[in-house]
């Protein structure tokens, strides 16, 4: 089969010229017990995967990316009797096990060992099934979806309505979950509420639809971009705010003091402390991205105790795939949810080093790379 693979990162920009993405002939080998062939139909352009290829989150390789992905079940391996060939399924990033505490919890997003097989590259069994030649290839955090096929862990896949369209149902797999399920399920937003959302990417604005389905009256969009603001209120904001120097005194003018709840999409430290600065005394400020793991926030200690912030951090929404992606697909279905309009173009596999680019220099929400 065709796939992308990431060699090494770091390669300078403009990667159409780089090219750190090389789409080549690999081998995959059959399911293993536990796991699934899945006929690859769709998957999403996300930060998280430039994250790679610019070494902001370092991963073993080489690796064939993509994780955002739609496809169909094509062959189960041993074990696997719930799902069936023609099945059509999202992809979940982070394999829950099942068994460990946090997935006992209710909490699969921090399942332990779904963590330790995606950092080092395996699925959750710890099995390599790419093969370049006779050198092993590792999966990107359990998916590898910019391939004409996968292999994947059961533990990977959510059953979906088949008559979605593979290059929409791919956006749940991370952008939609990460930005609805920060708004539903790690702030639990109520309605009445006033919201900002910093930085204005697909989780970003997926957290603003967030915000406006849970009802909340106020929506701040901020953002650098003036045409990105344009997007938010388009899709519902009530306000947008040009991110810079004075974004924070201006919308603490505007919402006497601050919002109830700020969201941070941005992987920009920059951007999560201006979230934190719009922040009522008493409110609550929620991240949902990846900055590199050398930057650090510098807050005043003292004001989460003497103004009873909080801080919180949202890995995949805080969500339990299983539950949260066959009812945001009917939110959707129901019009409550319109993830569609977040879809900025259809890539091709030879396309995603332009694509990153597009990506990388903000000018773009969610591009989908689709294989017929």
């Amino acid at each position: 089969m065709k796939a992308a693979i990431l060699r090494e990162m770091g390669r300078s920009r403009p990667y159409a010229n780089s090219r750190p993405l090389t789409v080549e002939e690999v081998t995959l080998d059959p399911p293993g017990p536990g796991e699934l062939l899945i006929k690859i139909k769709a998957t999403g352009l996300c930060h998280s995967d430039l994250s790679v290829v610019n070494g902001d989150r370092p991963r073993p390789t080489p690796m064939v990316l993509g994780h955002e992905s739609a496809g169909e079940v094509l062959e189960c391996g041993a074990g696997v009797d719930d799902l069936k060939p023609g099945d059509q399924v999202v992809l979940a990033f982070i394999p829950s096990c099942g068994s460990c505490i946090p997935c006992m919890e209710g909490r699969p997003a921090l399942c332990e060992p779904g963590a330790r097989s995606n950092v080092a590259g395996t699925l959750l069994s710890g099995a390599r099934r790419l093969r370049l030649g006779q050198t092993p290839l590792y999966h990107h955090i359990g998916v590898s979806g910019y391939a004409e096929y996968a292999v994947v862990s059961r533990r990977s896949a959510i059953k979906v309505d088949s008559s979605l369209p593979a290059h929409e149902a791919a956006l749940f797999g991370c952008a939609v979950l990460t930005g609805v399920g920060a708004v539903v399920n790690t702030a639990k937003v109520p309605a009445g509420s006033s919201v900002a959302i910093v930085g204005l990417g697909g989780v970003g604005l997926s957290a603003l639809l967030g915000a406006n389905l849970v009802g909340a009256a106020e929506v701040i969009a901020v953002d650098s971009k003036p045409e990105k603001l344009e997007i938010a209120t388009r899709l519902g904001a009530t306000r947008t705010v040009k991110a810079g120097p004075n974004a924070a005194q201006e919308i603490r003018d505007l919402t006497n003091g601050g919002v109830d709840y700020a969201f941070e999409g941005a992987s920009s430290v920059a951007a999560l402390q201006l979230a934190y600065e719009i922040t009522k005394r008493g409110g609550t400020t929620v991240t949902a991205s990846l900055p590199h793991p050398d930057h650090r926030l510098s807050i005043p200690a003292v004001q989460l105790t003497a103004e009873e912030r909080t801080l919180k951090g949202s890995y995949f929404g805080s969500c339990v795939p299983a539950r949260d992606v066959p009812r945001f697909i009917g939110l959707y279905q129901r019009g409550k949810l319109p993830i569609n309009k977040l879809l900025s173009e259809i890539v091709r596999l030879d396309q995603l080093n332009e694509a990153f680019d597009r990506l990388a220099e903000a000018t773009t929400i969610r591009q989908v790379m689709t294989i017929g």
